[in-house]
């Protein structure tokens, strides 16, 4: 007994000495690493962790700047991120996960699912007949709750009896507005027909099957020793010039990553390493497949990649629509201007992104951990990479 626990310790060891040494044999692609470090040379992010994969393999991987400016404290490749709506799209695959067997449909009511539900009104009495589909594509119509008081509650069937006294905004359907109410309940739904709590249902559907074992809503005290710091830019201070400061994070209300007295929040709660999210994108770019399993059925991913708002104007730049859980790159311009059409994926209120292209088999992973961008979703660093990364495909 004793020899073969030695073996499987060897055993174990002998696989991680091998991730290790592929890592350090990654290639890079330097355009993308020399536009992070003038990035952070010129204070707009503390550092960055950028990673390009095929369906199974890794085309660049770099890592740059600090993850504590005070400490000199470098970023690593595993380093966690607080991924904000780059939770979304996992939200997306799981839901699209309880329709592939069968336990919902995205045209179904809410209120089919949340009897609670069925009080909700437009402003003039009118019922709001709100589908799943509503809630994923952002155009529900659902208020939001006071910023404060958002992510007080301690469980998302608490959080979803709140957002059932909110008004409703518009006709479901009718308008584009990023909801976050709206995401949240369709993971109460999840949680419903699944019988489990949704942390619990993404880390056994999602993280471990695909290995993803740093993602996670709640971190443990090693995990939280690896997050980086979160950090805004002031422009000026006084006399003092152009410079970092540390920064909260909304969804934690004044707590810690590791305080589980708060509900998980499917919007925008995850934490994850890009290498985590990596996985979850390869297995996207694989048509939901990983191994020999079918993870998510073809027609699932096919769902999250095609537009279902119509003509509506959608998103914070231009040129998008949206799929379940995930922006659809309809007209590259702007920020996106050198990415495919029908490029997907979502972004994170501190700067973190992916971008998935089934056209060129590849996905992109930025993360970085600013939070005062005037624009998450435009800035000039997401920009960047994706222009690095086109001109050397």
């Amino acid at each position: 007994m004793r020899w073969i626990l030695g073996a499987l310790v060897m055993s174990l060891l002998a696989g991680n000495l091998a991730v290790d040494h592929a890592r350090a044999n990654d290639p890079e692609i330097p355009a993308i690493t020399q536009s992070m470090q003038q990035f952070v040379a010129d204070k707009e992010i503390a550092g960055a962790v950028t990673l390009v994969v095929g369906p199974d393999s890794v085309k660049h991987a770099s890592v740059v700047g600090m993850a504590d400016v005070a400490k000199e404290t470098p970023l690593q490749r595993d380093t966690l991120f607080w991924i904000a709506s780059m939770t979304k799209p996992i939200t997306g695959a799981c839901v699209l996960m309880m329709q592939d067997e069968d336990k919902l449909s995205v045209d179904d009511p809410i209120a089919k699912h949340l009897p609670a539900m069925k009080g909700l009104k437009l402003a003039d009495g009118t019922p709001a007949n709100i589908t799943i589909r509503h809630l994923m594509t952002h155009t529900s119509g659902m208020s939001e709750l006071p910023r404060e008081s958002a992510y007080t509650e301690p469980t998302l069937e608490a959080a979803a009896e709140r957002y059932a006294e909110l008004p409703v905004m518009f006709e479901p359907g009718s308008e584009w507005r990023y909801s976050q109410t709206g995401i949240n309940t369709a993971a109460r739904i999840v949680e419903v027909v699944s019988g489990m709590t949704f942390d619990r249902f993404v880390e056994e559907r999602i993280c471990q099957p695909l290995g993803m074992t740093d993602t996670t809503f709640y971190l443990s005290p090693e995990q939280h020793q690896r997050l980086t710091k979160t950090y805004r830019v002031v422009d000026r201070d006084g006399n003092k010039p152009k410079h970092l400061e540390e920064a909260t994070i909304g969804v934690l209300s004044g707590g810690t990553a590791m305080n589980r007295n708060r509900f998980p929040a499917a919007n925008g709660g995850l934490f994850s390493t890009a290498d985590d999210y990596a996985k979850f994108s390869q297995m996207l770019l694989r048509g939901g497949r990983v191994g020999d399993r079918q993870l998510l059925s073809q027609s699932a991913v096919e769902q999250m990649r095609t537009v279902c708002t119509g003509d509506l104007k959608t998103g914070f730049t231009p040129g998008n629509g949206w799929a379940i859980g995930c922006c659809v790159i309809r007209e590259p311009q702007g920020v996106t201007k050198a990415l495919t059409p029908g490029t997907f994926g979502h972004g994170g209120a501190h700067g973190t992104q992916v971008w998935i292209d089934p056209e060129k088999e590849v996905a992109m992973i930025l993360m970085v951990q600013r939070a005062n961008f005037p624009n998450a979703d435009a800035s000039k660093v997401r920009q960047a990479f994706g222009e690095a990364l086109m001109q050397a495909l």
